[in-house]
C-alpha cells in the first residue's frame, strides 16, 4: 500500500532580515523547504516579496507579527510589542493591516495563517485569527487538518540550547516517524547574525540540516510527498 504521508516544510520569519531571507531561499532551492510564513513589517520584507512573486509555486502564508518575547536571566521580557496583546480592537486592526500589506507586496492572498511565537494560540488573538482564516478559507496553524510538528527546534522553554535536536540525524528521525496524512514541519533557517533574537545561532545549523542530502534521501526512502498548503490535497 502506497504511503499517504504528506509534508509541508514551512520556514517561519521570511522578511525579518536579509540573513533569514537568504537562509530560507537556500533551504527552498537546495533543501526540503516548500513553504514559508511572511512577516510584512520589516525592512527586508520587500526583498522577500520580490522572491515570492518570482516563485509562485513556493507556498507563502502570513506570519502575524504582534510581539517577540525573550528570556534574560530567567525572566521573560518583550523585545518589542506592536500592540497590546489584550486589546482586541487594536489586534484586529493590526492583523488586517498586515494582511493588506501582504496582498500589496505579494500580489495574492496568503495560503495559510500563523503567528510569531504562536501568539494566536491565546485569546483574544486566537478568535480574531480564526475569523480571518475562515474569511480567507485558509488553514490556521494548530487548528487545521495539518498536524503541526515543532520538534525541529534547537532550544528549550527558556532558551537553553539543544543543538542535537536540529542535526540531520534528528530531522531524519522526525521524517521516519511521520504519521499518515498531512504534517506541517516548522523550521527557522537563516544566514549570519543580522537579527536580535533568542534564536540565532541555531538558524545556520537548521539550514545545513535542511539541505543535507541524507535528509532528502530519507524523504524519498520513506515515500513522503513534499507539498505546500495550496497543493496538499492533490500532492499524493
Amino acid at each position: 500500500m502506497a504511503s499517504d504521508r504528506r509534508l509541508i516544510v514551512n520556514a517561519d520569519d521570511f522578511g525579518i532580515s536579509p540573513g533569514v531571507n537568504a537562509g530560507i531561499i537556500e533551504a527552498h532551492e537546495r533543501g526540503i523547504v516548500t513553504s514559508t510564513s511572511f512577516m510584512t513589517r520589516w525592512p527586508a520584507a520587500p526583498a522577500a516579496a520580490e522572491y515570492a512573486r518570482a516563485h509562485p509555486k513556493f507556498g507563502i502564508g502570513l506570519h502575524i507579527d504582534l510581539s517577540e518575547w525573550i528570556c534574560r536571566d530567567g525572566n521573560w521580557e518583550a523585545l518589542y510589542e506592536v500592540v497590546s496583546l489584550e486589546d482586541a480592537a487594536a489586534i484586529e486592526r493590526e492583523i488586517r493591516q498586515q494582511l493588506d500589506a501582504f496582498r500589496r507586496l505579494i500580489g495574492r492572498d496568503p495560503d495559510h495563517l500563523d503567528s510569531h511565537q504562536h501568539a494566536h494560540r491565546k485569546e483574544p488573538v486566537h478568535s480574531i485569527a480564526r475569523t480571518i482564516a475562515t474569511e480567507l478559507d485558509i488553514p490556521l496553524r494548530h487548528f487545521s487538518n495539518a498536524r503541526y510538528c515543532g520538534e525541529f527546534y534547537g532550544q528549550g522553554g527558556v532558551g537553553e540550547p539543544y543543538p542535537e535536536l536540529i542535526q540531520p540525524d534528528a530531522l531524519i528521525q522526525i521524517i521516519r516517524s511521520l504519521p499518515e496524512g498531512l504534517t506541517e514541519l516548522c523550521c527557522h533557517p537563516g544566514r549570519g547574525a543580522d537579527l536580535e533574537t533568542m534564536y540565532l545561532r541555531e538558524r545556520e545549523i537548521e539550514l545545513a540540516s535542511l539541505c543535507d542530502p541524507a535528509v532528502r534521501n530519507a524523504i524519498d526512502e520513506c515515500e513522503v510527498s513534499l507539498c505546500t498548503f495550496a497543493t496538499s490535497q492533490t500532492s499524493n
